[in-house]
């Protein structure tokens, strides 16, 4: 459990890595009093940082509660730690297509992380007991 506790760790943390890339990577002065008026005016790397760093706070709550479920009803840890560390690696290779504007590849990965999560809330489900 403890891998998939560092994961939760790791995805959150993960959407500020993106965050600092578009404040920082962006034309112009970062204006921290308009924040969203300066990303939303931003182009090209900074925009696409922005938009992976809204879409890693968008999975955010998802992983979460597949984690937390499958951790409660008793899912077997090497599932929790690969599934886990499954998400990170899409999440971080997804983050990757987005910068680089792989628009087909981002698609496929940002499946492959959902898919990581929803087998965790499948498997939760099935190892719960029945009531």
């Amino acid at each position: 459990m403890t891998v998939a506790l560092w994961c939760l760790v790791a995805a959150a943390i993960m959407p500020y890595v993106f965050t600092l890339t578009a404040k920082f990577g962006g034309e112009g002065r970062y204006d921290n009093r308009a924040p969203r008026a300066y990303l939303d005016a931003q182009e090209g790397l900074a925009q696409r940082a922005d938009w992976a760093q809204r879409n890693s706070f968008e999975a955010l709550p998802i992983f979460v509660a597949a984690v937390l479920a499958a951790a409660i009803a008793g899912v077997a840890d090497q599932w929790l730690a690969v599934l886990s560390l499954g998400f990170i690696a899409f999440r971080v290779l997804y983050g990757i297509c987005y910068l680089k504007d792989w628009a087909g590849a981002r698609s496929l990965v940002w499946s492959g992380a959902y898919l990581c999560c929803l087998a965790l809330l499948v498997m939760a489900a099935l190892a719960a007991p029945s009531v």
